[in-house]
């Protein structure tokens, strides 16, 4: 994946002393940074200067420091006392954890997924397929990674439970950066056939079989992960 820093929003106004703003501002920047893990802009290890970063978005250190904490409290960013704060680097134990956990938060999307949707969110999926394609043909492999994971994402909104979608979204995050460690050469992180045959089982509203497909999905694709073998 390509690796570049997160582009620099445009800052919004800013008054001193106001909780709001500096809210906002933290938000921003946990925001702009979150997205460049998500999209492979910031790879694991990479180090975020404190000082390069107030630049970058004309911040105060006390507000890159509080985006850098809500990170850290995701499991997205390291930081380590006297060092400064990292991009994580899963390792493969907590590889195989984030796969368990979310082929049994993927399962119970699906199937509520199946238990409600209708046409017009049928249809929005396959469009969703469509640019996929179109994507992954075109060799936008940015842009393919995006709608990949972005897949994943759209059914944890059509099952309208945001608990789920937060937790989902934290570890499409963390599954960004397994994906940057560990994905062997001329492997495909997400197949879309496997996004297609989900798709045709929640248009019948078979939620089992969409739920065994998903879990599938999911084992393949830590299975083309070049991990270490767990010592016995």
């Amino acid at each position: 994946m390509p690796t570049s820093r997160p582009r620099r929003p445009a800052p919004p106004t800013r008054h001193r002393g106001t909780q709001r703003i500096t809210g906002t501002l933290d938000q921003t920047v946990y925001e702009a940074l979150f997205d460049a893990v998500m999209q492979g802009r910031l790879r694991p290890g990479e180090r975020l200067a404190e000082a390069a970063l107030c630049a970058q978005f004309d911040v105060s250190r006390t507000i890159v420091r509080q985006a850098l904490r809500r990170l850290a409290e995701a499991q997205i960013v390291d930081i380590v006392p006297n060092k400064g704060a990292t991009v994580a680097a899963p390792t493969p134990q907590e590889t195989r954890e984030v796969f368990a956990a979310r082929r049994a938060i993927e399962a119970a999307i699906v199937r509520t997924v199946a238990a409600q949707v209708g046409h017009h969110d049928v249809q929005r999926l396959r469009l969703r397929l469509d640019a996929e394609h179109a994507a992954l043909h075109a060799g936008d492999h940015p842009r393919w990674v995006a709608l990949a994971g972005g897949f994943h994402l759209a059914l944890a909104q059509l099952a309208g439970n945001r608990v789920l979608q937060r937790m989902l979204t934290e570890l499409m995050t963390r599954c960004s950066l397994i994906v940057a460690l560990y994905e062997r050469p001329g492997e495909a992180a997400c197949e879309h056939d496997e996004h297609v045959a989900i798709v045709d089982r929640l248009a019948l509203r078979d939620g089992d079989s969409a739920a065994a497909l998903m879990e599938q999905h999911l084992r393949d694709l830590e299975g083309r992960l070049a991990l270490p073998t767990p010592a016995a």
